[in-house]
């Protein structure tokens, strides 16, 4: 086990690291604008996330309040979709509610990045805080429930995938009595992708069905779920009642107080894994950084000094496929470490070529150096592997 102290002391040298090493590259070639935001000190220091999907009524909401003994502020409970909109449950001194337009401009918070998604996701996005021993060391973000043919205001999928991004553990949740994966829900586990291995199945509301019929269920969720979620590993399953008062329990009552403490284990155990996830992030920042400078480098190298500035970026915009090979060949770049060409398209589109910076190798350097020595050392320096 790594130490709290070892793990803050890691943070710390990243965020370092960051300051003094990535993000000037970041800066000088605009990574911030076509990828992601600049990390902030709330980005580093952010209490681990766990985030809870699925369809209406599987039991997000109650699963919070069950977990932590009360109803969060604001909590709905009910039959019928009752939670509207995204809430993140946090731990503070009284409780209370705090708009989705104040906690992200809020410098002390990890979801300044949620601003981009505009207003309208905003005015569904809420701060729930309680005191509880359990949220000093974690975040839940309960969700609203997945429902097939409904217009939502904001991009509900780019939500759900910068959410997925940024947790440390995401809870898929099932009722026994409707597990049929609608495409919405399976466009949702579809935007996933590149974080299975945080994800977990909770298949709730078992109480009233007996063995047999739970070998059924158990049987026919694994294999919907098997025909979405592309990962050769055998994803963890959570199985019990996770709210107050269930009905009369056939299955063994052990069963169920076993799962609970397999799953607040696993939940206690989230700030030190954390830190491997935060310095995994980190590195792949780094690469995905890299390759954005190379990127641009190159088309500024392509643009002629005097004369048809326009032409040559209209045809670099147009022949932007072209461009990404170049670069993968004189780099020797995995393909897969290319940035979304269309999402690269459409930023480049309305910026100047000429205004960008040639490639600085020294600056290439800089975080090659970071990658190889100044990372592994400081992983060294406090046992952290």
């Amino acid at each position: 086990q790594v130490s709290s102290e070892n793990v803050a002391a890691v943070i710390a040298g990243l965020k370092d690291l960051y300051a003094r090493k990535l993000k000037p590259l970041e800066r000088l070639y605009k990574f911030n604008v076509f990828s992601s935001p600049a990390m902030t000190d709330s980005d580093f220091e952010a209490k681990p996330m766990v985030t809870l999907l699925g369809q209406y009524s599987t039991g997000k909401t109650t699963f919070i309040s069950h977990i932590l003994g009360r109803s969060y502020p604001g909590a709905h409970i009910g039959p019928e979709p009752t939670t509207d909109r995204f809430v993140a449950v946090m731990g503070g001194s009284v409780d209370k509610t705090v708009p989705g337009n104040t906690v992200s401009v809020h410098a002390n918070t990890p979801f300044g990045g949620l601003k981009r998604f505009g207003t309208a996701f905003l005015s569904k996005f809420e701060c729930a805080q309680m005191s509880h021993p359990l949220l000093n060391d974690v975040t839940f973000i309960d969700t609203p429930g997945v429902l097939s043919d409904t217009e939502r205001s904001y991009d509900f999928l780019g939500v759900t995938e910068w959410f997925a991004a940024k947790s440390d553990m995401i809870f898929l949740l099932f009722d026994p009595h409707k597990l049929d994966i609608s495409d919405e829900l399976k466009r949702v586990i579809e935007s996933l992708r590149g974080n299975d291995d945080k994800i977990r199945v909770l298949l709730n509301k078992v109480d009233g069905i007996d063995a047999q019929q739970l070998m059924r269920v158990y049987g026919a969720l694994m294999w919907s779920l098997g025909k979405v979620v592309n990962t050769p590993e055998v994803m963890r399953v959570y199985i019990g009642s996770f709210y107050d008062n269930p009905q009369k329990i056939i299955l063994s009552k052990d069963l169920f107080d076993l799962e609970k403490k397999d799953l607040l284990r696993e939940l206690s155990e989230l700030p030190k894994r954390s830190c491997d996830r935060r310095i995994s992030e980190f590195v792949k920042r780094a690469h995905a950084a890299k390759v954005h400078a190379y990127l641009i480098g190159h088309l500024k190298q392509q643009m002629p000094i005097l004369w048809g500035k326009a032409d040559a970026q209209e045809s670099l915009v147009v022949n932007l496929e072209d461009e990404f090979v170049k670069v993968q060949s004189l780099y020797h770049l995995p393909k897969g470490d290319l940035p979304n060409i269309d999402t690269f398209r459409r930023v480049l589109a309305v910026h100047n070529i000429d205004s960008f910076h040639r490639l600085r190798p020294s600056m290439i350097q800089s975080v090659d150096d970071m990658l190889t020595h100044d990372i592994p050392k400081l992983l060294s320096n406090y046992a952290v592997s």
